[in-house]
């Protein structure tokens, strides 16, 4: 276990580092420009760049040690953070001044495969956590790393908007460089006890570095594991109709420094939820606890905006950040019993992928959905004259009824799912392993 600390120490830094820049390139394109389409184009960059990688990570993970992987990882990051900020100085602050720039563009692609490289992390830690903690003590090891992501998250929400402000995007990057520095050289006196990796039978060495043939089958061996994976997706979508919205929602209550100030206090709920798991574990059937979580997320976000009230809104984003880290330790803890430790990196990159599709789908089509249908019902529609006279009216309450309507759709499919057979083959094959 103190070799996992010390891992956890450096992941703690990378994730820091990497949404450290991630954070900041976002203000600062939006700052620089002065336009919206900066900030999406971005974030959908981002996202779907971040899919495509998963497998091939996942692939990178499973045929070289997972040290040697995350090494050469942040080896990459600090080479793209170095060409981003060799960039900066090379270029003329009015050259970034639009979002037709080439210069802006290749300047954030190029920070962008920084922090997105650095994911290998996301998936080399988990993996290592079947080989070196005991079966015993994986959830809380799961745990753990959901508390350093918490950690990771509270830290830059805030300090990336105060060091952008204070020192600029190159103090932004001189620091990213320095740490990423820093975790490559404490990375690098870390000694691992995990053995050579060996190939799969029927798969040549090192030929094929991305089996999504053989991953998929693997994925399909075991009953259950494929609707585990579809289950958060689906998830993920409908979670992803809160993030897609809730800073407009937030914002029409509140400024935005308030609204900022906020998000960092309300990320000490994923903190406290990975302790609880590190502490606790998630009992003799981790699947069942998913399944309870899931229904204690969806009847919040039916109840945290049924009135416009910040108090209320933020107890509830609070109990939901608290219950995101049990989420991913059950998906993290299942797979870590189920699947063979040769391809388990292969279907953490599967997974990741498959999982984060549903977020641009979200990003694309809930908008319009809301803008065109929600807002024009809680406004002008039918919806003023059925509920406004307890629930309200305008622009925000066409978004709260967005919320609401995805936490009902997130209780269906959660009680459907619970009651399927897939749920119970998969429950008695991590219970009998």
């Amino acid at each position: 276990m103190k070799t996992f600390y010390r891992l956890l120490g450096v992941a703690l830094l990378v994730v820091t580092t990497n949404n450290f820049v991630w954070f900041a390139l976002t203000f600062w394109a939006y700052l620089t420009t002065k336009s919206v389409i900066s900030t999406s184009t971005l974030a959908g960059v981002f996202l779907v760049m971040t899919m495509l990688s998963g497998m091939w990570f996942g692939s990178l993970v499973d045929h070289h040690k997972k040290k040697h992987a995350m090494l050469g990882s942040s080896i990459v990051t600090l080479l793209l953070f170095l060409g981003g900020l060799a960039l900066l100085y090379a270029t003329p602050a009015e050259a970034f001044a639009t979002v037709r720039s080439v210069r802006l563009w290749l300047f954030a692609v190029t920070l962008l495969a920084g922090t997105i490289v650095g994911s290998i992390y996301n998936i080399a830690i988990p993996t290592l956590v079947a080989f070196i903690v005991p079966a015993d003590r994986r959830d809380r090891a799961n745990g753990m790393f959901g508390t350093v992501i918490g950690i990771a998250f509270g830290i830059t929400s805030v300090a990336s908007g105060l060091v952008l402000a204070f020192g600029g995007m190159k103090i932004v990057l001189w620091i990213a460089v320095v740490t990423t520095l820093i975790a490559i050289a404490a990375l690098s006196l870390i000694h691992v006890d995990e053995g050579t990796p060996v190939p799969v039978e029927g798969e040549e060495p090192r030929k094929k570095e991305i089996d999504l043939r053989g991953t998929i089958a693997a994925v399909r061996s075991i009953p259950g594991l494929f609707p585990l994976i579809f289950f958060t997706t689906f998830n993920n979508f409908l979670g992803g109709v809160f993030f897609a919205l809730m800073d407009a929602y937030g914002l029409s209550m509140v400024s935005v420094q308030t609204w900022g100030m906020l998000w960092g206090l309300l990320s000490l709920g994923m903190i406290l939820g990975g302790v609880y798991i590190s502490r606790r574990g998630l009992g003799g059937n981790p699947l069942r606890t998913l399944f309870r979580v899931n229904y204690v997320m969806w009847t919040i976000s039916i109840f945290f905006t049924i009135q416009p009230s910040i108090v209320l809104l933020g107890v509830g984003v609070f109990f939901w950040m608290f219950l995101m880290p049990f989420v991913e330790a059950v998906e993290q803890t299942i797979f870590q019993k189920v699947v063979p430790p040769e391809r388990l990196g292969r279907v953490f990159g599967f997974a990741h992928s498959i999982e984060q599709s549903a977020s641009p789908v979200t990003a694309f089509f809930i908008g319009p959905v809301a803008q065109w249908l929600f807002v024009p019902f809680m406004t002008t529609g039918r919806g003023v004259e059925l509920i406004g006279d307890w629930f309200g009216t305008g622009t925000a309450r066409g978004l709260a009824l967005v919320f609401i309507t995805a936490g009902a759709i997130g209780l269906i499919v959660t009680a459907i799912a619970r009651r399927s057979k897939s749920y119970r083959l998969l429950s008695n094959r991590y219970v009998a392993e």
